[in-house]
């Protein structure tokens, strides 16, 4: 069984600063590939906020560039995203996903719950 599980959501002010965290585990995974967050407002689609790969290669949204960082911490199987200069805009539920190969053989996207992040005054 494969778990990926966020957490750090919130609510904050415009400008403000939240980290989020994403941990994957389960007896079954081999190795954790790339990892990414996203995120969904109300009423639009799941778009790609900032990926990384198990290099550590980075790739960020054009909107969030400057203002989040993505990094990873492989001996934890962690994925963090740091988020400064908050905007409304960034109001969403934000999503973590993570390629992982599995004992079986398989490599799969496995998606978190999401975690809801409310910028507002």
């Amino acid at each position: 069984q494969v778990h990926v599980v966020e957490s750090g959501g919130g609510l904050v002010q415009p400008g403000g600063s939240l980290r989020l965290s994403c941990a994957a585990s389960g007896n079954s995974v081999v190795s954790i590939n790339a990892m990414g967050w996203y995120r969904q407002a109300p009423g639009t689609q799941r778009e790609l906020v900032a990926s990384i790969t198990g290099r550590g290669f980075t790739n960020y949204a054009n909107s969030v560039k400057g203002r989040f960082t993505i990094s990873r911490d492989n001996t934890k199987n962690t994925l963090y995203l740091q988020m400064s200069s908050l905007k409304p805009e960034d109001t969403a539920v934000y999503y973590c996903s993570a390629n992982l190969d599995l004992s079986s053989g398989r490599r799969d996207d496995y998606w978190g719950q999401g975690t809801q992040v409310t910028v507002s005054s």
